[in-house]
């Protein structure tokens, strides 16, 4: 992946591959001089639509959700928008993580950029300064219900332009007036609708989304990899993998699931010698099937994404071409927290279907000792960490339950239907963290197993993780601390890139 050192916003559409490139290469965001036009544009005719037209126009003229009938006058448009951002301001929980803050300020100046939002230029172009410098506004995980867009998560993050709110810059906490302090910058005067646009919008739940996209997909690859250690360490047989089989059900997931096992397994002395039982269980059986299942999901997701990015998302819509300005609910979090609950169900099958294959090694079947120790009874092994891995999947089986399926009237009835989108968003994280622990323990499981039939060899492939392995998890010979070995397990997993093509 060739690094980046600026991106124009405005450029081009996103997709979720060029944002994982602009967050890993670290680049700086500018505006592209079509996205400075679209915006000047839009705020220009907001401007002039204010000033000759004596019609309410929600949220320019007028107050907010169920204050929708209260009018505002001229001279208060200003003090309106900076009274939203204080108001709305109160997500609570749990810090948000510094790059789902990255991602929600990008997000929310491309979709600004458009020209559809009636933004000064001054404002978007702060909300990069923030991205660039890495100030990063203090945000919490709760207070999201995912219907007038992600009101409260996006009032925190936007306070500080108007030198509220707290920001956490080079791990200093800082308020707003003191981060514009420390740079020189003026507070932004709001102008019309600018509190309502930035407010108004899906970026929260986008951003948690594409993260948990980006986790995601690096969870898929650990648990085909190790998958296929836990195929060889159980002795099983390559005949489900096989590309005929795959391809009498041509499901692309599940074609392509196959296809990495097969590489995966390459020249391995373990998969290639003759075996005696004719089946394996389900776990390692209906692995292509499993785990291109998900894969599908998450190709699915990704398409939904890739609309939603480059979306606009807040209310009322300004239509300068048409003259219009529109009220609608562009900001309803509908269509992603329905996709992000499938998401959640998706992943947590990986980690499910792991834990059983970490079961099945602790058997004693198939020439393994049981719980993976040479002297069991004396020893326990490996007992305990299938229990942790069942926990995980537990308490994933919890937060696999879609959110989407709740709504709370909220606004005194003016928001009677909300998606919640915003707690399936965060709810993703959670089942990845369990998910890293599961793939940790079965890591250490496969690799436990494999040693146990040596001499033979696995592939090359294989090999090469396990000698890095081995580096920093030893066989295990007699019980030790196994907090500790899932602990550098994991540590393993963050420091190891699992690229497989």
């Amino acid at each position: 992946m060739k690094k980046m050192e600026i991106f124009e916003i405005g450029s081009c559409d996103l997709t979720y591959a060029l944002v994982e490139k602009i967050l890993k290469s670290k680049c700086k965001l500018v505006l592209s001089e079509v996205a400075k036009k679209n915006i000047i544009r839009c705020r220009e005719f907001l401007d002039k639509k204010t000033d000759e037209n004596t019609i309410p126009v929600y949220g320019v003229t007028t107050g907010f959700g169920s204050l929708c009938n209260k009018h505002i006058s001229r001279g208060e448009l200003t003090t309106l928008q900076e009274n939203l951002l204080k108001s709305h301001s109160c997500s609570v929980g749990t810090l948000v993580d510094k790059e789902v803050i990255k991602l929600m300020l990008m997000l929310k100046a491309h979709a600004i950029s458009l020209g559809y939002s009636g933004v000064q230029l001054s404002t978007v172009e702060r909300i990069l300064d923030f991205y660039n410098n890495d100030i990063y506004p203090l945000v919490f995980d709760r207070g999201s219900l995912g219907a007038s867009g992600d009101l409260a998560p996006l009032a925190n993050l936007f306070l500080p332009l108007i030198g509220e709110g707290e920001v956490i810059y080079q791990d200093e906490r800082l308020s707003g007036k003191e981060i514009l302090e420390r740079f020189g910058w003026q507070a932004i005067h709001l102008e019309s609708k600018e509190g309502l646009a930035l407010l108004n919008g899906t970026q929260f739940m986008m951003a948690n989304g594409i993260k948990a996209l980006i986790d995601g997909w690096h969870m898929v690859n650990c648990f085909d990899l190790f998958g296929a250690m836990s195929l060889e360490a159980y002795d099983g047989r390559i005949e489900p993998f096989w590309d005929c089989i795959q391809q009498v059900r041509p499901h692309p997931g599940q074609i392509e699931t196959g296809r990495v096992f097969r590489k995966i397994l390459d020249g391995s002395e373990i998969i290639k010698r003759e075996k005696e039982h004719v089946q394996d269980p389900y776990s390692f059986r209906c692995i292509p099937q499993v785990h291109g299942a998900v894969k599908d999901a998450m190709r699915h997701v990704t398409e939904v994404l890739h609309i939603e990015i480059n979306s606009v998302t807040d209310n009322p819509t300004v239509f300068p071409d048409e003259d219009m300005v529109v009220s609608g609910g562009n900001f309803h979090g509908e269509p992603i927290a329905l996709v992000f609950d499938y998401m959640g169900v998706a992943l947590h099958e990986l980690g499910n279907i792991s834990e059983r294959r970490v079961a099945q090694l602790i058997l004693g079947k198939r020439g393994l000792p049981e719980f993976l120790v040479a002297k069991p009874g004396l020893n326990s092994g490996f007992m305990i960490p299938q229990y942790a891995a069942a926990a995980c999947v537990s308490q994933n089986k919890m937060y696999a339950w879609p959110a989407s399926c709740d709504s709370i009237v909220s606004s005194n009835g003016q928001e009677d239907m909300v998606s919640m989108g915003g707690n399936s968003s965060t709810k993703l994280h959670k089942i990845i963290d369990n998910l890293k622990i599961i793939a940790a323990i079965e890591l250490m499981n496969a690799a436990q197993g494999i040693d146990f039939r040596r001499p033979l060899k696995s592939s090359p492939l294989i090999e090469n993780i396990m000698q890095e392995y081995r580096k920093v998890v030893p066989f295990v010979e007699e019980d030790v601390v196994m907090e500790e070995y899932i602990k550098k397990t994991l540590n393993f997993l963050d420091d190891f890139d699992i690229v497989i093509e």
